[in-house]
């Protein structure tokens, strides 16, 4: 169904609202993949916060027309769903691990902070942890120091408790 002027530019100023504020966005070419597929794609992607949208690739290069995206608007041909996202690594993780499980999903090309990302690109910036998970890897080194430091305590407390007895 086409689109009035009026809807155009509805999708165009939601598009470019959530392009204002992304670290990220993802391109994917979606060519065979059945409805019922891509209503699971969409389903993980809003689990994990990632706004998710098939565009007209030309409605898409006006959202990201003047942006730090505006790069990836060269990527834009054939039928390609967009995953566009706050955090750095989210729409590239649901991207790729979608991909792996259904290859009729082809990662096209993605933008990360202004910097364009071709397939592999997409797929090593996939492989970094989450915020969460780098904040408890930090969290943890943090620690160890004082746990080590505190069972050594423990351990000179129990040497001279077994020698006083």
């Amino acid at each position: 169904m086409s689109l009035n002027l009026n809807d155009k530019k509805a999708v165009v100023a939601e598009v470019s609202a959530k392009v204002a504020t992304a670290q990220t966005i993802v391109v994917a070419e979606y060519r065979g993949i059945q409805v019922g597929h891509l209503t699971q794609l969409r389903a993980n992607a809003r689990a994990q916060g990632v706004y998710m949208r098939v565009l007209k690739n030309t409605l898409a290069r006006r959202a990201v027309e003047g942006t730090a995206f505006e790069s990836l608007a060269s990527e834009m041909t054939g039928p390609l769903i967009y995953a566009i996202s706050d955090d750095a690594v989210a729409a590239a993780k649901v991207v790729n691990d979608f991909a792996k499980s259904n290859d009729k999903l082809v990662v096209k090309a993605g933008n990360y902070a202004g910097k364009s990302l071709d397939k592999a690109g997409v797929v090593a910036l996939a492989s970094i942890p989450s915020r969460e998970v780098l904040l408890a890897q930090v969290v943890g080194m943090m620690q160890a120091p004082v746990s080590a430091f505190a069972r050594a305590l423990a351990a000179v407390a129990a040497k001279k408790e077994a020698e006083a007895a």
